[in-house]
């Protein structure tokens, strides 16, 4: 007799809700395939469509948001797909590894809640990985004082909760970045006293024919800059912070002029007063769980191929974790990988004429992204401005003299044996905020470090897991597909 039971739907993970993973699970779920998304936010939207939480009663928070059309399109569209069953959106699920299923396809681990500690399994016969990336932290004297936050966490701290840290506020360092967040923390009523940028004028308009080419990034572009002539925010181009003043919290900061070479100009220091300083020096790529698995890195970013799938077979990944370029790109890589997912778990192949859409718009995105870099960089001598009692690691209170001494004294010759000597990176957040300084201050090329989890991880989780993971009713939480 011949078997009538309906095939199996397939079932896809994608770990994180920011643009690449929203684009990835709708377009995946469009194509017939089930899609649990996990993100550790409350609410879909990655840093870029972060929104206030509902409790706060916002009454125009598209004022403080960039691409509002396209995160209504995207929250409406996850939500339709939530309601027809196609999707399970797992709010409060912080992803801390993944690895093979005890058959086939992968086991996603993670901790629930705010607090952390419950654990649960997904397990997925496919998993897009859209983990996003994490800021540059660039350390100088003072920078550790109350009222120094990241441009990142400036701008989340206003789109998520619609506060600020102080009434005047200079935003430093590099990229495209800078522009939204003195253009919202302007509009916000806060008063701006500098826009810092280390990158020259020139550099931007050597790229000229790229921003022409991308005239929806000038509109962008043009509309911050209109909004900082609006509120008067003096811009300081070729400039850098050189230290932050303050007893007990930030009060001023020095800035100063910046020669063609990137050391600081003598006689150009100037003090600007203010009660938060926002610096962001740029991103790096969040590949710790691609790591886990065994996904191949370029650089510190994950390897991918023209379908966005990585060289570990039913893994692929898209967004900020492949490469810093901005939501646009994220987007597009996203649909590229929820697309090519989609097609293998079904045994078939993409539509070839779709297929080159998505693909034409991620290499415009690739290439806008990459001429972004060249522009915006670091200054070349920063170190020079970082003295030796500068801490540069906060976890492990490891000040830049024992990181200068490992290597003079000592004979470090990379960031690991910094480590071992010093401690720096050790701590809570195992290098991510430090690790750029100490390859920095060591002349060290910036590699990634090779962890076991993506996440701190409590012991008692780990004493709970199981050796075997087929049973659906186990009590760590197991949701399988």
């Amino acid at each position: 007799m011949p078997d009538r039971r309906a095939p199996r739907t397939p079932h896809l993970a994608v770990v994180g809700a920011g643009p690449a993973g929203l684009a990835a699970a709708l377009a995946a779920a469009a194509r017939g395939v089930r899609v649990t998304l996990l993100d550790a936010a409350p609410q879909a939207g990655g840093q870029f469509h972060r929104r206030p939480a509902e409790a706060l009663g916002a009454r125009r928070p598209q004022a403080l948001h960039h691409a509002w059309s396209t995160a209504e399109r995207l929250r409406e569209g996850l939500e339709a797909y939530v309601r027809a069953g196609s999707v399970r959106h797992l709010t409060e699920h912080h992803v801390w590894c993944a690895e093979p299923g005890p058959a086939t396809g992968f086991t996603v681990h993670a901790l629930r809640g705010p607090e952390q500690r419950e654990s649960a399994e997904v397990c997925a016969d496919g998993l897009v990985l859209a983990t996003g990336g994490y800021e540059k932290v660039l350390p100088f004297p003072g920078w550790t004082l109350p009222g120094v936050v990241t441009a990142g966490g400036a701008q989340a701290m206003l789109k998520g909760t619609l506060a600020v840290s102080g009434g005047t506020a200079v935003v430093a360092g590099t990229g495209p970045l800078l522009l939204p967040v003195a253009a919202g923390l302007a509009a916000a009523g806060v008063t701006v006293a500098a826009l810092v940028e280390s990158a020259a004028p020139k550099a931007l308009l050597r790229r000229a024919p790229v921003w022409a080419a991308h005239p929806a990034k000038l509109a962008e572009g043009a509309g911050y800059a209109a909004a900082l002539l609006r509120h008067r925010v003096p811009v300081l181009t070729r400039h850098t912070v050189v230290e932050a003043h303050g007893t007990g919290r930030l009060e001023a900061v020095t800035v100063a002029a910046l020669d063609a070479g990137g050391h600081v100009r003598p006689g150009t220091a100037r003090r600007v007063p203010c009660a938060t300083l926002a610096v962001g020096h740029g991103m790096l790529p969040q590949a710790d769980l691609a790591d886990t698995l065994g996904c191949r890195l370029d650089g510190l970013a994950v390897h991918v191929d023209t379908e966005q799938r990585t060289d570990v077979p039913g893994v692929w990944a898209a967004g900020e974790a492949t490469g810093i370029g901005g939501a646009g790109l994220s987007l597009a890589e996203g649909h590229i990988a929820g697309r090519s997912a989609a097609a293998r778990l079904h045994g078939t192949r993409p539509d070839p004429a779709a297929w080159a859409r998505a693909a034409r718009a991620r290499d415009r995105g690739r290439a806008f992204a990459a001429a972004l870099d060249t522009v915006y960089a670091p200054p070349a001598h920063w170190t020079e401005q970082v003295t030796d009692d500068t801490t540069v690691c906060r976890c492990e209170e490891v000040t830049a003299g024992a990181v200068r001494e490992a290597v003079a004294d000592l004979g470090a010759g990379d960031v690991r044996t910094v480590k071992l000597l010093t401690r720096a990176g050790m701590g809570w957040c195992q290098g991510r905020m430090c690790a750029p300084a100490v390859a920095g201050l060591t002349g060290c090329a910036l590699t990634p470090s090779h962890r076991p989890f993506a996440r701190p991880v409590p012991l008692g989780v780990l004493a709970r897991q199981p050796d075997h993971r087929d049973d659906m009713s186990h009590p760590t939480g197991k949701e399988t597909g």
